[in-house]
């Protein structure tokens, strides 16, 4: 399986990938009701301004096919300043529509559970429905889980589903505790990584 960094050209066909990843993900949900129209073309456009910027950083992973994705975001380059959100903000209004509020409230939320300490985070991680099961998500972990442990860097992400976490478990994740999202959101467990000595 061929894994390399996503380009510019990948991220039309790449978001859409993650948007249909994420289709069933309850935080998706809760942003972007699977009733609301246009749902499918709405979770693509929020997954492209969730991917274009780690594009832009050479932080996103994708295989030849665009089949998944893994979005990740350097150490210090988690938190995006405001004044690189605010060209992006009509997308973002289309996006969520009236759910505009619940998606800033999720947002500081998730900051304001933000470790300070330097690490790698990884943002997205996501692979087409009908490929899951066949490893592609734990290839596109790999080189920066790699680069963590040649740097003894620690990783995190927030999984959405409870159900994944034996799944990040394995990769060397550990849950660090619980978040209940605001306006009635979903739980999430935050998962923290400490760099593994070589085998």
């Amino acid at each position: 399986m061929e894994v390399r960094l996503a380009t510019a050209h990948d991220i039309p066909a790449l978001s859409r990938t993650l948007g249909r990843a994420f289709d069933d993900d309850p935080v998706m949900d809760h942003l972007i009701p699977r009733e609301a129209r246009r749902h499918t073309d709405r979770l693509a456009r929020f997954m492209l301004l969730g991917t274009k910027g780690a594009v832009a950083e050479g932080t996103v992973y994708t295989t030849a096919e665009r089949s998944g994705g893994a979005v990740w975001r350097a150490p210090g380059r988690w938190k995006v300043p405001t004044r690189q959100l605010l060209p992006d903000l009509p997308a973002l209004v289309w996006a969520l529509g009236r759910r505009l509020p619940v998606g800033l409230a999720t947002l500081q939320a998730l900051e304001r559970h933000h470790p300070s300490e330097p690490h790698w985070y990884l943002e997205i991680l996501g692979t087409e429905p009908a490929e899951q099961g066949k490893g592609i998500g734990s290839a596109l972990m790999a080189p920066v889980l790699e680069k963590c442990d040649a740097e003894g860097l620690p990783a995190y992400l927030e999984s959405s589903k409870e159900k994944n976490i034996p799944y990040y478990e394995r990769h060397g994740f550990r849950v660090s505790g619980e978040l209940d999202l605001p306006k009635d959101g979903p739980r999430l467990w935050p998962m923290w990584r400490e760099p593994q000595p070589a085998a």
